[in-house]
């Protein structure tokens, strides 16, 4: 086993979660009564929250809807797409070895 396979194992269900856990973000912003401090919610919101705060700074909400979520899920889908799609960088590096 190589640094590329372990580097694949371990990047691809670290960003499948978190683009799970901004899709879950974002139903969660239509529920206004959902107490993010709380069990289940907090769950979400924990490693969530910390990806979110600066890009508030920068993206305003559109209508009063916090579109933020959102971006974070196409960066994420993005990054493991470039990284470990079909053509994506580590899984190129993998078929070299």
């Amino acid at each position: 086993m190589n640094a590329t396979t372990i580097t694949t194992w371990t990047l691809s269900p670290i960003l499948a979660l978190m683009t799970l856990l901004f899709i879950l973000r974002i139903v969660l912003t239509w529920y206004s009564q959902a107490n993010l401090k709380r069990l289940p919610f907090i769950i979400v919101a924990w490693p969530t929250e910390p990806f979110l705060i600066p890009l508030r700074k920068l993206v305003p909400p559109l209508g009063g809807v916090d579109i933020t979520p959102v971006i974070w899920v196409g960066i994420f889908s993005l990054l493991r797409e470039i990284l470990l799609g079909q053509q994506g960088l580590i899984t190129m590096l993998t078929r070299l070895q």
